[in-house]
């Protein structure tokens, strides 16, 4: 691949498999919810190791889902991590809940267990710890944290499909895990999402609210909550299925790729390459450099552009964005790791259409700039 062609940041792995599997949808003439969507719940049940799988219309859909069915809302607190997409913390808003923004660990970019339990209050219901960049957050401090104050775990998984924890995977520690299939992630559905939980009775409170809030009996409805529709089309589940068939290819080339890249950065003055700790494998959704403070992140992203090789930012810094610093009067820099780590990390291409070639090209782009 040749960097003239415009190297992207990520790129879907599809071939004719997904075409077949979306056509057979289209000639049954059931798009909705139905057999394809409860055949992929069923295939992500058994390889997160949950009791339950419920796919809906995206991780945010999935997280407020959880929010919900937790009766978290006006009066609550969900500690989330500063350093996440605004998704995270906008789904404890959209309850009438506050999300209280914790600062990072700035090895794994993942929640700090100290600035979390400085954090807890009367009003604290849950925690949300996320797996940022499909590394799993420290969970047995975490669990046992939530465990002495009464709290409910949330796992945003949203990067961390394949992700374990000392053997266990991602998405079965806390109350409820939730997943992404956004064209970002290793596998994709176009859009869409996943909940996993191993509570009963929080899975029939998610099946009820997921479909308006009713319960179908004898052709019709009862409606017993005001629900939504979160419901994943036959469609998207369909290019689900076929996806989690690939995905352990996808995941081992993905590892190989990023293996590359960390022998080729990680003696280069000035960056910061992906720490893995010894609970858990990385599973690189984005790979992720910390740039020192004496390179321009942004002036790099720029000359990377220019060379045709896509690159962005980690992620956003919540508290250094106007929603939150209008709403709770957070102040810019005042969560320092989450800030640094929003002012100059730096994803690189990853995905299945990249080689050993492709790597080298970014390497050698890249090193020119930094």
């Amino acid at each position: 691949m040749k960097t003239q062609k415009n190297l992207r940041l990520a790129l879907p792995y599809f071939d004719a498999k997904e075409l077949l599997a979306v056509k057979k949808v289209l000639d049954s003439g059931y798009l909705t919810q139905g057999p394809k969507v409860a055949e992929f719940e069923q295939t992500l049940k058994k390889y997160i190791g949950t009791r339950h799988a419920f796919a809906v219309t995206s991780a945010t859909t999935a997280l407020h889902l959880s929010l919900v069915a937790l009766g978290i809302g006006r009066g609550d607190e969900v500690l989330v991590p500063d350093f996440t997409f605004p998704a995270s913390a906008n789904v404890v808003v959209q309850t009438g809940a506050k999300p209280v923004l914790v600062d990072i660990d700035l090895n794994t970019y993942t929640m700090n267990l100290e600035d979390a339990a400085r954090k807890i209050t009367k009003k604290t219901k849950a925690i949300m710890p996320v797996h940022t960049f499909g590394l799993s957050a420290n969970m047995s401090p975490i669990l046992k944290l939530a465990r002495n104050h009464g709290l409910f775990v949330i796992e945003d998984a949203a990067c961390a499909l394949g992700a374990s924890y000392f053997g266990k995977m991602c998405g079965s520690l806390g109350d409820t895990g939730c997943f992404s299939f956004h064209p970002r992630k290793a596998i994709t559905t176009g859009e869409g999402g996943m909940i996993t939980t191993n509570d009963k009775k929080l899975a029939e409170k998610i099946i009820l609210l997921r479909s308006h809030g009713g319960i179908r009996k004898k052709g019709r409805f009862t409606f017993y909550e005001a629900g939504f529709n979160y419901r994943m089309t036959d469609i998207q589940a369909a290019i689900g299925i076929v996806q989690m068939a690939k995905f352990d290819r996808i995941l081992k080339k993905r590892l190989k790729l990023a293996k590359i890249m960390t022998a080729a950065l990680k003696n280069i003055d000035g960056v910061t390459v992906p720490f893995i700790p010894n609970w858990g494998e990385h599973t690189f959704q984005s790979y992720i450099l910390l740039l020192d403070n004496k390179i321009n992140r942004d002036l790099v992203i720029q000359k990377m552009k220019a060379k045709n090789i896509e690159t962005t930012l980690g992620t956003y810094a919540l508290h250094d964005q106007p929603y939150f610093q209008n709403a709770y009067g957070y102040t810019k820099g005042q969560l320092r790791n989450s800030h640094i780590a929003y002012k100059q990390t730096l994803a690189l291409p990853l995905h299945m259409k990249m080689d050993e070639g492709t790597v080298r090209l970014i390497i050698s782009a890249l090193k020119k700039f930094l």
